[in-house]
């Protein structure tokens, strides 16, 4: 029986022949990417977010300051998370309690119109 079906290869026993590896034809070498990062040219540094909270001693933070909850509420009214801000675990917690006391009793909105 030497009937080939479309799509195998035949089976002989030879070897099957091997796709080129010339250019073009294997995957992509990386390029490109964030600077300083894999496969990034320029030296980038960015700075490591330091706490305002641990920097300026503040121990509790009010629910009444507005001014300073407001940093840290995107223009949605989301809570801005830990990695954008800069602040520590501990203190994000405490923040995020203000911030929800302050919106229960109305200081800052749960969501703006949009």
């Amino acid at each position: 029986m030497s009937e080939e079906t479309p799509g195998k290869a035949p089976e002989t026993g030879a070897a099957a022949p091997q796709a080129a590896s010339g250019p073009g034809t294997g995957p992509a070498p990386r390029t490109g990417g964030r600077p300083g990062g894999p496969g990034g040219r320029g030296k980038f540094f960015r700075r490591k977010k330091v706490c305002k909270f641990c920097t300026e001693k503040i121990d509790a933070i009010p629910y009444r300051d507005v001014r300073l909850l407001q940093q840290f509420v995107a223009e949605r009214g989301k809570i801005v998370p830990r990695r954008l801000t800069g602040v520590c675990t501990t203190h994000q917690r405490r923040l995020t309690r203000a911030i929800k006391q302050a919106r229960n009793i109305a200081l800052l909105p749960f969501a703006t119109r949009h």
